[in-house]
């Protein structure tokens, strides 16, 4: 059965929420838009997103006074992030159930998000920065061990 991945991008491309649903509706966007105003702290001003109907339904009566645009290359940000989970889903040769595809997705693009910070608007040595840091806070974290 395929299943339906719904995911917002700010417009820096950081993932702001997944989520795997099997319906494409507009039930299915409402319940997507109520759950990513849950987890901001800000509510947007305007969204981007595919010429896909039930976009507008549901922002029409979540987000009445929010602009909402369909153009197909304002959603170019979007498209571009879903590129990692496509390739992730290849090497694990498709996800077994819609749980396990929600539950790895959501932490992947976090984890993922926070390895690859936007080069192309950073000089090298801030760069190199950057990436120390993520690995210092991943060790941090995770409690890992440096091989020496």
């Amino acid at each position: 059965m395929l299943h339906s991945l719904w995911r917002a991008v700010d417009q820096h491309g950081v993932v702001l929420d997944i989520l795997v649903q099997e319906r494409r509706n507009a039930t299915a966007a409402k319940r997507f838009f109520k759950r990513l105003l849950m987890g901001l702290k800000y509510k947007p001003r305007k969204i981007g997103t595919d010429g896909l109907r039930s976009y507008g339904v549901a922002q029409r009566e979540v987000l009445p006074d929010v602009r909402h645009r369909t153009s197909r290359y304002l959603n170019n940000c979007d498209e571009n992030s879903h590129r990692p989970t496509q390739r992730r889903e290849r090497q694990m040769q498709h996800f077994k159930s819609p749980g396990q595809a929600q539950q790895f997705l959501s932490a992947h693009a976090m984890i993922y998000g926070h390895f690859r910070p936007r080069r192309h608007l950073m000089a090298a040595e801030q760069y190199r920065r950057s990436r120390g840091k993520a690995f210092q806070t991943w060790r941090q974290e995770t409690c890992a061990q440096m091989a020496v």
